[in-house]
């Protein structure tokens, strides 16, 4: 259609000519409300940056001397936000005479790494930076696969509440451990 003509019938129609694809051959317009376009537009940026996860780098410290509670506590929260999708930067921090056993924090990265091998992928792998040493670990792609076992229905539920037996008798103590120290004739070897 000729664009003049196409401006008159939208006028006529009280509505506006919309190029929407400029570079096209022929360039393609439409006729449509304009102020309706752009805020439906605006509508579409809002609703994808809503959907847009950010990933945040969050670290975790160490020293060489770091004891193994200090480092089962840190590495539960590695655990946990390698599970929310971020990524952790681990670092081992050196003052003065440490930085001549580089080894030890070697050796705490690599227990890190070896522990957090189901859930991560080594992004950068342990390397110095000035008296720092640091590793930083990223969510591995795919989510490890959980063995669902069958969960009985809500209608099995209550069958298996009926069809529960009474309180189980015990065999007193006692009377167990004797059976179990007592050796049998077949089991005794002369």
């Amino acid at each position: 259609m000729d664009t003049r003509d196409a401006v008159a019938k939208a006028r006529e129609m009280g509505l506006d000519l919309v190029e929407i694809a400029p570079t096209a051959k022929p360039p393609v317009c439409k006729i449509i409300d304009y102020g309706k376009f752009l805020y439906e537009q605006k509508k579409k940026a809002h609703e994808a940056k809503k959907k847009q996860v950010t990933v945040q780098v969050k670290e975790i410290k160490f020293r060489p001397g770091t004891d193994d509670h200090d480092y089962d506590y840190r590495m539960e929260h590695a655990r946990q936000w390698l599970g929310e999708g971020d990524k952790v930067r681990a670092a081992i921090a050196f003052r003065g005479r440490e930085m001549t056993h580089r080894e030890l924090g070697a050796k705490i990265l690599k227990k890190l790494t070896v522990d957090l091998a189901d859930l991560a992928d080594v992004e950068v792998y342990p390397k110095m930076e000035g008296y720092q040493m640091f590793t930083i670990f990223i969510p591995k792609k795919a989510k490890p696969e959980v063995k669902k076992t069958s969960a009985p229905a809500p209608a099995e539920k209550k069958a298996e509440k009926v069809e529960k037996p009474g309180p189980v008798k015990k065999e007193p103590k006692k009377a167990a451990a004797k059976a179990t120290a007592e050796p049998k004739a077949e089991d005794e070897i002369f």
